[in-house]
């Protein structure tokens, strides 16, 4: 079994949590690998791929990992590992999860954890069976703008909040091809889980539970075999109404966040930038200006008749954050903090996810 529990500590605090990275395309290869070697205390063991040239990519930036083929590999050695990381297409997330969680191992799994709710619980209730430590990589937790707002929020800026309007925009009129765009629903594609689990997550974390869903969602570009532009709303049980958009075919994007409160509005364009400086090589590292956006792009907060006279003062984006995820993992790991996304939150946002789908097919509101 693995050294490290969800609920226990099995290994000496100086020893770097042995990490498999399952899978190195885009969510392994720019988010968990560089995430995971930046914070104390982890240490990226093994990548499990079978694809030479993704190998060649790894080991050029992490020159002692080791590889793997298959997951069967993992799990013969398991007394080797602390951590598994499920960074592989969405369709393996449940059973590499499973098989993981039944070898002793911590996971931590890419969203969406599962395409059904109910897959999300049956993975819990499995971790929570075996004592260990079960994650969902939710990063748009510690986006700049969630920060921002969250600040501004427990600050009672904004009054009472009644709309919260949310968009992951893209102009991409071209299909890419690939799973992700794949018609078959056990690739569990398309923009309602991918974007989507994004947006429902930030809103249930600041507003919480949802009542009632309603969905619109199309297949706009030729040959698109899943949708690619949705729109969802959502009543929260405290009242407040979330209205998200999620596509590939805006040629002007709106705001990344409009929220509505009865004392202010908060207004703010543009996404996080830490997505972009991952692709484009940057590592975060201590005393750098990672998740730092420049003033112009700051969001502005205030209430008026006129956007030219009343468009509000700016306020200071908080620098976004994505390594505190894997430094609380590491935390939790040891025993010294919480799990930071728990899988029974990952449930909740796929409750309103199925909702949609549902809603989108059938014309109607959902009740949850």
């Amino acid at each position: 079994m693995g050294g490290v529990t969800g609920t226990s500590t099995g290994t000496s605090a100086d020893r770097p949590l042995r990490v498999a990275l399952v899978g190195y395309g885009l969510a392994g290869s720019v988010f968990h690998a560089p995430l995971i070697a930046a914070t104390e205390g982890l240490a990226l063991d093994t990548v499990v791929t079978s694809n030479p040239e993704r190998r060649a990519q790894a080991r050029a930036e992490f020159p002692d990992v080791r590889f793997a083929v298959t997951t069967d590999e993992l799990w013969a050695r398991a007394d080797e590992l602390d951590l598994v990381v499920v960074a592989s297409p969405n369709k393996t997330h449940v059973p590499v999860a499973t098989a993981a969680l039944e070898a002793g191992l911590a996971v931590v799994v890419d969203k969406p954890i599962a395409g059904a709710a109910a897959e999300a619980r049956e993975l819990a209730a499995l971790a929570d069976s075996r004592g260990l430590l079960l994650s969902v990589f939710q990063n748009r937790r510690w986006d700049n703008d969630f920060l921002t707002l969250r600040g501004l929020l427990a600050a009672g800026e904004l009054g009472e909040v009644r709309r919260f309007e949310s968009r992951f925009e893209r102009w991409r009129p071209q299909l890419k091809g690939g799973w992700r765009e794949s018609g078959d629903p056990a690739e569990i594609g398309g923009l309602l889980y991918d974007l989507g689990s994004h947006v429902v997550d930030q809103a249930l974390t600041l507003f919480g539970p949802a009542t009632l869903v309603y969905a619109e969602s199309d297949l706009r570009r030729p040959g698109a075999e899943t949708d690619d532009d949705t729109f969802i709303a959502v009543t929260h049980a405290s009242g407040v109404r979330s209205h998200f958009h999620v596509s590939a075919v805006t040629p002007q994007l709106g705001p990344r966040f409009r929220v509505l409160g009865s004392e202010a509005g908060y207004v703010k364009y543009g996404l996080d930038p830490q997505e972009a400086a991952l692709r484009d090589g940057e590592r975060p590292a201590p005393g750098a200006d990672w998740g730092q956006e420049p003033e112009e792009l700051w969001g502005r907060i205030g209430a008026g008749d006129s956007p030219l006279t009343d468009g509000g003062r700016p306020v200071p984006t908080v620098p976004g954050d994505y390594p505190a995820y894997y430094a609380a993992v590491a935390a939790a790991l040891r025993g010294t903090g919480e799990n930071p996304v728990t899988a029974h939150e990952a449930a909740a946002a796929l409750d309103v996810l199925e909702a949609a789908r549902r809603s989108a097919a059938e014309g109607a509101a959902v009740k949850l």
